[in-house]
Formats: C-alpha cells, sequence, structure tokens
C-alpha cells in the first residue's frame, strides 16, 4: 500500500523533479513541466498513452481516465500499488516530460529500455 508520502520520495529522487505546492496540494515537476500530482486526495501520473488504455482495460479499480487538454493522463489509486509498482509508474510519468537524453541513462539504470 502506497501513500502520498511515498509517491513524495519517489518523485522527488529523480534528476531535475522538484515540487510545487498548488491550492495545497503537491505537484511534482521538472522545470514547468509536471508529471506527478495529488490533487484532493487523488494522484495523476502521466503515462505512456498505450500502458494507460492497457491498464484502463485490466485494472479499472487502480486507474482510470483524467482529461487534461487533449489528451488524458490516468487517476492511480495509489493505495493499491505497492512501493515498487508505484516506482516504476513515477519513472515512467517522469520520463514522459524530459528529454531523452536524460532519461535514457537512468531508465538503462532501472533495467528498462
Amino acid at each position: 500500500m502506497s501513500t502520498i508520502d511515498d509517491l513524495r520520495r519517489l518523485a522527488l529522487a529523480l534528476p531535475g523533479a522538484h515540487e510545487v505546492t498548488y491550492r495545497g496540494n503537491p505537484w511534482f515537476n521538472v522545470g514547468k513541466k509536471s508529471f506527478a500530482l495529488a490533487i484532493d486526495g487523488r494522484v495523476i501520473l502521466k503515462l505512456d498513452k498505450g500502458h494507460q488504455e492497457l491498464l484502463f482495460e485490466i485494472r479499472p479499480e487502480t486507474f482510470s481516465k483524467c482529461p487534461v487538454a487533449t489528451v488524458y493522463w490516468s487517476y492511480v489509486e495509489i493505495a493499491h500499488l505497492d512501493n515498487a509498482e508505484l516506482a516504476d509508474l513515477v519513472l515512467e510519468a517522469w520520463s514522459q516530460i524530459v528529454p531523452k537524453r536524460v532519461s535514457r541513462p537512468v531508465l538503462a539504470a532501472a533495467g528498462r529500455p
């Protein structure tokens, strides 16, 4: 079972990540781009589109669509996740917003292609 504190620890361990507060809620950014948000007790992650669609289908109790502009982000019930799964998802969300030259070495070190 993961918590907002776990999300914070994982997000802030990534290169360039910092926390901002928006209306009393923690948002995790690199520069001005967000990759993870907590809003009123819900967590939103910016995940790969194909992965999101799979998660929406196979785990609807944990993942659901969050419309943002013209795309979907993912609402994630992090209490349903263990820390290892949350770590993978936070890393994926972070890698969606940073340049490839930044994400490649971190993903490779984590054993992800």
